[in-house]
């Protein structure tokens, strides 16, 4: 059927529309990946959004079971210049649009993105919402859009994701893609995944080597009940952070969070490290940044992006915490910063190394 893309600022985007039935709304937001869509679709931190896809033809290799970064979507929409129907790859189980409908997440194709893209660009981030085009006169509330995302998609219940391993990390699922577990399992250690909500006291129960926060959707600023468990974790073990991990780890230390006009999302944001002086190609996908002002003292900047200078990554000067905007476990994207789970091993290697020494003396 024929739907439409109404943004909060009037413009509309017609295309055809497929999967969800009524009206979808939330924060459109645009990715330049030119694959991964897959990844993308199951990304807990796209909770909310409808997203445009920036390159033309989405969907011809198809779904599979192995891909999925999350057992079902969560965004609120997606939108393409066309959707491949037909597609063709040894893995495909479902096409696109099988999988959208199956999920009630309406896919809204033949749109002019590169129009819709130059939009959000100038204006920033806008609200809208999909619907058939003869519902658009429907006025949506657009107030009633949730803000506990974190506490939406994280998970209800520990569980363990893998049970071998040197050491022993806590994954605080505040939206985890599943790679980033897979990554810590791939790098030497047994992870146990556990709520966004869980108390510095149920954590410290599993007694782990390293408490990994990961990535999710939505305000930072709407975890600032998890702030004091952040901050009394992180100055007792070994933490990493990933892209909400890495801000809630900067507002638990005293540092400001701030909206980004329209955001880093896709597979290909040049990241400059500081230490080395070296430039990673990393997959990115937030519509908040910390703030360079009003950093406190014991938060060293370590990368920052090369096309805006926004802060990319922090380590704190005295504690075994780091923490980096991007995404180190890719998918989709590059591997150039799989060196931090290196890192992260090195910390709980040389703190575990402390604790053995306190216990035989």
């Amino acid at each position: 059927m024929k739907g439409v893309l109404v943004l909060e600022n009037g413009r509309r985007f017609p295309g055809l529309l497929a999967g969800g039935e009524g009206m979808k709304a939330g924060e459109v937001v645009f990715h330049t990946g030119m694959t991964g869509y897959q990844e993308i679709l199951t990304d807990p931190s796209y909770a909310g959004q409808i997203v445009v896809m920036t390159y033309p033809l989405i969907g011809n290799y198809g779904l599979n079971a192995q891909d999925a970064e999350a057992k079902r979507p969560w965004l609120a929409g997606f939108v393409t210049g066309e959707a491949c129907s037909l597609p063709n790859h040894y893995l495909q189980e479902k096409t696109l649009h099988e999988y959208l409908a199956h999920h009630e997440v309406p896919l809204l194709t033949d749109v002019d993105t590169r129009a819709l893209v130059r939009v959000i660009r100038e204006h920033g981030s806008l609200k809208g919402y999909i619907v058939p085009v003869e519902a658009a006169t429907e006025e949506p509330d657009f107030s009633a859009l949730p803000r506990d995302l974190v506490k939406k998609v994280s998970t209800p219940i520990s569980y363990s994701f893998s049970a071998e391993g040197e050491y022993h990390v806590v994954l605080l699922d505040f939206g985890a893609k599943e790679n980033i577990a897979r990554s810590l399992t791939t790098a030497g250690c047994r992870v146990t995944v556990m709520p966004a909500t869980s108390t510095a006291e149920q954590v410290r129960a599993m007694r782990p080597d390293g408490i990994m926060l990961s990535n999710g959707p939505g305000d930072p600023l709407d975890c600032a009940d998890l702030l004091p468990t952040v901050k009394e974790l992180a100055e007792e073990f070994p933490t990493f952070g990933i892209c909400l991990g890495h801000q809630l780890l900067a507002l638990a230390f005293g540092a400001r969070t701030e909206k980004m006009r329209f955001g880093h999302r896709g597979s290909n944001h040049p990241v400059r490290d500081l230490q080395s002086d070296k430039i990673w190609i990393t997959s990115q996908n937030h519509g908040y940044t910390v703030a360079d002002a009003g950093l406190p003292d014991d938060l060293i900047v370590t990368h920052r992006n090369v096309n805006d200078g926004s802060v990319e990554g922090l380590k704190h000067r005295d504690l075994a915490v780091f923490s980096v905007q991007f995404h180190p476990e890719a998918c989709p994207g590059p591997q150039d910063a799989q060196v931090l789970f290196e890192d992260f091993l090195s910390l709980m290697k040389e703190r575990k190394g402390q604790h053995l020494v306190t216990t035989t003396v």
